[in-house]
């Protein structure tokens, strides 16, 4: 293992800690943790916890909280963060990093997507640490449903949702877990989805040297970006029903996802309503075909539906025809529930059962995404018609905007530093694996954009493959769902390049038999995730990566 960068706060450590001998471990008691507390530092628990149905194993549990302060909304801001230490150490460490605004202290557990439901990362010897990434989410109950947005109002509190929160915490963690057991960990690793894969994304240009492994699941690493389709879309969507939810019904999405299967199924090779052969399907799919005929009134859908769903998959436009994010592919997965809660309804009862888009994601456009943040109402309504409102052609560049306030922008906090032109050299000297993925259906962040930032780093560094692997998921939406094999352990995968030195290929992922979304003909099957640009093929009897 390589030394580990220890940035951030001072990390002076207290008297050595009384140790415990348990065959092949050696580590402090749970309850003295907090003298091994760095300056600033407070532990507010430590707390011997038996194996249970959550936390299949042993460990010591520990919260604590540092960065203490007022921000300038007045407001008080702190790191709060959860380590958990196992009893049955296998030298491994893992920064969790969480998804959405933050604003919470998830069990630091490391299960998530890309890491086998039954092998969480805390059951498989690793000490885990997990955080709020600097704000609470709870703490502006008066701003309604903006409320989880609403410490966008603090430039400090953006940094540290951008970058700033990891960087501070690791090394604290790290020299926590070091006093505990009484040596350094022997490999570290870093792991999240989502905004947690963007977290990931961003560590690997400004912390290259703090990790030997990372691991990115559906990436928001353009998150300002992402958010301008919002407005975009939701004017299309309304153009058709007074409604989001009545925009498509749950029978025209399966339609739209029976009219791509049929299209473009076949193209890998085996027809089991899942396409591998994403990019091919992309020039083979006609949207058009979609259309009603004169006299037809079933399996199609209205001109103008069609018009609309082409509009949302071209991506946000401005009215001079500049690309404001990116496309999206058209996958068999549209019809998923992931889907659909994500743009057109949810069933969460204070949302007016608007979906997560015009909710959470409003309030991140006006106060987390801009500069200046704009106070929002935190009715749906108000969400929703700020959305409506928000003008791509006037108001798109606030989200490279500064001032004295906000001396960076929502793009420069949130966006790996060179993601337009990325070389991941730093990552690569520093001899650190990575390894993304992303569902071929989501639609909240465009795999497509992830594919083409993978496309740049190899176009910039003919020795990327050396130390990264990229891998699409066909069906997948934004997380397990749909139709797709959705279960998969990248992590595993990850363990074994890093500490092995075995690159990975192809790597095996399920359909869930207790998915209730899968065509039942899927249960229990398994197929190859092939590195991109590679997709499996099915010949011969059998899958191979093409």
């Amino acid at each position: 293992m390589k030394d580990h960068i220890r940035c951030g706060v001072a990390l002076g450590l207290a008297s050595a800690l009384a140790v415990i001998a348990i065959p092949g471990i050696a580590f402090g008691a749970c309850e003295d943790v907090s003298a091994a507390a760095p300056a600033g530092v407070t532990i507010t628990e430590a707390t011997r916890t038996v194996a249970n149905d959550e936390v299949p194993i042993d460990h010591c549990l520990v919260r604590g909280v540092m960065d203490e302060r007022t921000g300038s909304d007045g407001r008080d801001y702190a790191l709060r963060f959860e380590l958990r230490l196992p009893d049955e150490w296998q030298g491994r460490f893992l920064h969790q990093f969480n998804g959405g605004n933050d604003g919470k202290v998830v069990p630091a557990i490391g299960a998530n997507t890309g890491i086998a439901g039954d092998k969480p990362a805390l059951a498989r010897g690793f000490a885990v640490v997990s955080s709020d990434a600097g704000h609470d989410g709870e703490a502006f109950p008066e701003y309604g449903l903006a409320g989880g947005n609403a410490f966008g109002h603090d430039f400090e509190a953006r940094r540290d949702y951008g970058y700033d929160a990891v960087a501070t915490l690791h090394p604290v963690a790290l020299k926590l877990v070091e006093s505990y057991y009484r040596r350094p960990a022997d490999y570290v690793y870093g792991a999240g989805n989502s905004n947690g894969g963007r977290h990931a994304m961003v560590a690997a240009v400004r912390l290259p040297d703090a990790f030997d492994g990372l691991l990115a699941g559906y990436p928001g690493f353009n998150l300002p970006k992402s958010a301008l389709q919002g407005p975009m879309e939701i004017r299309a969507f309304l153009s058709v029903e007074d409604k989001l939810a009545d925009a498509f019904s749950r029978e025209e999405l399966d339609i739209v996802s029976d009219a791509i299967t049929a299209a473009c199924d076949g193209l890998d090779g085996l027809e089991d309503g899942v396409i591998f052969a994403a990019h091919a399907c992309q020039s083979t799919f006609e949207p058009g075909t979609m259309t009603c005929a004169d006299g037809q009134n079933t399996a199609c859908l209205s001109a103008e539906k069609v018009a609309v769903l082409e509009k949302i998959h071209a991506g946000p436009i401005n009215s001079a025809g500049e690309q404001l994010y990116n496309s999206w592919y058209w996958d068999a997965g549209i019809n998923s529930k992931n889907w659909r809660l994500w743009k057109l309804e949810s069933p969460i009862p204070p949302w007016g059962r608007m979906p997560i888009r015009a909710i959470m994601g409003a309030g991140s456009v006006a106060q987390i995404f801009t500069t200046p943040p704009t106070k929002v109402g935190g009715t749906p309504d108000e969400l929703l018609a700020f959305l409506y409102d928000f003008d791509l052609d006037t108001q798109a560049d606030m989200i490279y905007a500064t001032t004295e306030e906000f001396p960076e922008s929502a793009m420069e906090l949130m966006t790996p530093p060179g993601a337009d032109n990325p070389t991941l050299g730093g990552l690569e000297k520093a001899g650190v694996k990575m390894i993304v993925f992303h569902g071929v259906s989501d639609p909240i962040f465009s795999a497509k954009d992830t594919a083409d930032w993978y496309e740049r780093v190899i176009s910039n560094n003919p020795n990327a493959d050396g130390f990264l692997r990229y891998y699409e998921v066909p069906g997948m939406p934004h997380g397990q769902g749909g139709n797709a094999p959705d279960e998969f352990d990248m992590l595993g995968a990850l363990i074994a390049w890093v500490e092995d030195g075995k690159a990975p290929s192809a790597i095996t992922a399920q359909f869930r038999s207790d998915n209730p979304e899968i065509d039942q003909q899927n249960a229990g099957a398994e197929r190859p995730l092939c590195p991109y640009p590679q997709h499996a093929l099915f010949s011969g009897g059998e899958f191979a990566c093409n």
